[in-house]
């Protein structure tokens, strides 16, 4: 039997979580080709990528609470496939209309998949652990995304990105149908007391986790979206951005290693309480700056920073609700503030420019702060704290 602790479980997962994971990697290729290569203004092209986000929010929240009775390999596989095919049928086509819907089903596909991936980690031995290992994928994923994408998108056309997207998705979908694992049915059924009835009520402290990472994600994505134009648009030129892109993707190769490192040394609440203050400090300086440095080094630590916050958040959460189904809700927290962020952020720039950005960021990390300061220590886990 495959498991999540098996080597063929992992590299599933692994695959899985890149897949389902793409907008969190390629964002500012994705909004920079469809404004650059096909047209859109930004507005459009953030409205495209939102309605990706979107679906696969919707996704997400119709399947989370039925995780444990769905067909896991077979809704990853499956959804993997759709999305595959509806990326493949985005590169054949320029209308505004066929794009969005043609991204609406990715989404929903996507979104389905990427769901059951979570809520099997999240009922692994390890969560904490096992999310640090797909997430130091994603960062290996990432380099050989910005290393390959790019230029192939700059000699083949827009069209050329979501071909790359379909050939991702098809291949989780392959990867998927051969090897996803079983969850840890033993260690969930001992961790989730019913309540009488039914399944144990999700506490509240978690439901306060899921807001605070849905408000780290809309900062993310709405930042994220622009990174590349912002750049262009200030004048650094091709070549200077897309190296800063390549940087941002070798960066990412640590954050979630760090986070495992790290798992037992710090507190997981004070991390939490730290990522959104420096998540909306980033902000300010790669959209309010005008030399190319600081930019630089701002936009290259950016995505590290929500990907280490964010192991730690899904560790924690994994302990406070462990039958897996609020974190098979994990691309509803990220991807519901992420859904909003492209075109909440191209309407912000269309109307008031980049520096609007950093102003929206800052309210909404005060948000997520006091969001996640209703969370436990992690060294004060236990069963008082879920209720």
């Amino acid at each position: 039997m495959v498991t999540t602790d098996s080597r063929r479980g992992r590299v599933a997962l692994m695959v899985a979580h890149c897949a389902g994971m793409v907008d969190l990697v390629a964002l500012p290729v994705w909004v920079g080709t469809l404004i650059g290569r096909f047209g859109f203004d930004p507005q459009q092209a953030g409205g495209l990528a939102t309605l990706f986000l979107a679906a696969a929010v919707v996704a997400s929240v119709a399947l989370a609470p039925r995780f444990g009775r769905l067909p896991r390999r077979a809704v990853v596989a499956g959804g993997f496939g759709v999305a595959c095919l509806a990326f493949v049928g985005a590169s054949l086509r320029d209308d505004f209309a066929a794009m969005a819907l043609l991204h609406a089903l990715a989404g929903l596909a996507a979104g389905s998949a990427l769901s059951v991936t979570h809520g099997t980690i999240a009922r692994g031995a390890n969560p904490h652990r096992l999310f640090a290992i797909v997430g130091m994928a994603l960062g290996v994923f990432a380099v050989a995304f910005f290393a390959i994408v790019p230029p192939l998108v700059a000699a083949s056309g827009g069209p050329a990105l979501f071909r790359v997207f379909g050939v991702v998705m098809g291949s989780a979908a392959l990867v998927a149908l051969l090897a996803f694992p079983h969850a840890d049915e033993a260690a969930a059924a001992a961790a989730a007391v019913p309540a009488a009835g039914g399944a144990a009520p999700i506490p509240p402290a978690v439901w306060f986790g899921i807001a605070g990472i849905s408000g780290m994600g809309l900062v993310q994505a709405m930042t994220f979206a622009f990174l590349e134009r912002v750049g262009s648009d200030r004048g650094f030129g091709v070549a200077a951005v897309t190296a800063v892109l390549v940087a941002l993707s070798f960066v990412n190769l640590f954050p979630a290693a760090l986070a495992a490192l790290l798992e037992k040394r710090w507190s997981a609440r004070a991390v939490l309480i730290a990522g959104p203050v420096l998540q909306a400090l980033l902000v300010a300086v790669i959209m309010q700056s005008g030399a190319f440095a600081p930019y630089a080094l701002a936009a290259s630590v950016f995505a590290a920073v929500m990907i280490f916050t964010h192991t730690f958040a899904f560790g924690l959460l994994a302990r406070l609700e462990r039958t897996g189904r609020a974190l098979a809700a994990t691309p509803a927290m990220i991807m519901t503030g992420a859904a909003v962020g492209p075109i909440l952020g191209g309407t912000l720039v269309k109307s008031f420019g980049y520096g609007s950005l950093a102003f929206a960021a800052a309210a909404v990390a005060a948000g997520a702060v006091a969001c996640f300061s209703r969370l436990p220590a992690q060294a004060a886990v236990s069963r008082s704290a879920l209720a």
